[in-house]
């Protein structure tokens, strides 16, 4: 049960609860529960049985896979205001789930259990509206990831991620490991890639530090 005052912080975070109808917010106040997990924890893992959606009201949770090889690749994150669109897909198609969901940082998160989910999905539009609408920008997303890793070069992807990321923050904390996972490549390939970055003196490297020295000699010499 979400108490009064989380229920108005948690509606702050998803403007749907605005939107919604009494009975939704009704419903959703008593059968939601609003959790705290900390970070560097998986809270779902292949073959496990979706019992809730969950929503995040702050923090990050990394959604992966894992291949037989050992490799990583990301498939998406959540943030704030979004919801685990994998959790989604499971309790709709009552499939297991096919990932890993990993938090990055301490995250606060409202839990939808699935039957509530279901039944909000028949009753309520502005929930059924909330679902479908990450779903769809999900699978964009994912697209995107597919067509990369099918059509662009290994080099090209690093250094989008590269300047993707020194939006935020330059140096960027990341090691030749993090990389690798986040691309589902291998440590190998992309320390081969960012030393040659490095010869051309498009980044400096230190450990688990890169710093872009010059971000549109990056991106034009990789053909971004």
């Amino acid at each position: 049960m979400i108490e009064s005052k989380n229920f108005e912080r948690i509606a702050g975070t998803f403007p749907l609860l605005r939107l919604a109808n009494s009975e939704l917010g009704v419903e959703f106040a008593r059968q939601a529960s609003l959790v705290r997990i900390p970070a560097k924890r998986d809270v779902m893992a292949v073959g496990d049985r979706a019992e809730a959606i969950p929503l995040l009201v702050s923090g990050q949770v990394r959604v992966y896979m894992l291949g037989e090889s050992g490799r990583e690749i990301t498939l998406y994150r959540f943030n704030r205001g979004e919801c685990c669109v994998l959790s989604a897909d499971a309790i709709i198609g009552q499939r297991l789930f096919p990932a890993i969901a990993h938090v990055e940082e301490e995250s606060e998160m409202v839990l939808i259990p699935a039957l509530a989910f279901n039944e909000w999905l028949a009753r309520h539009e502005t929930w059924r509206g909330f679902v479908f609408d990450a779903l769809s920008r999900r699978l964009a997303n994912v697209m995107l990831i597919l067509e990369e890793v099918a059509f662009q070069r290994m080099d090209m992807r690093v250094a989008t991620l590269l300047l993707a990321r020194a939006d935020a923050s330059n140096p960027i904390l990341l090691t030749h490991q993090e990389i690798a996972n986040e691309l589902g490549s291998s440590r190998e390939v992309v320390s081969r890639i960012l030393e040659d970055f490095r010869s051309r003196g498009l980044i400096t490297l230190a450990r688990s530090s890169i710093v872009i020295t010059s971000p549109q000699r990056l991106a034009t010499s990789t053909g971004l």
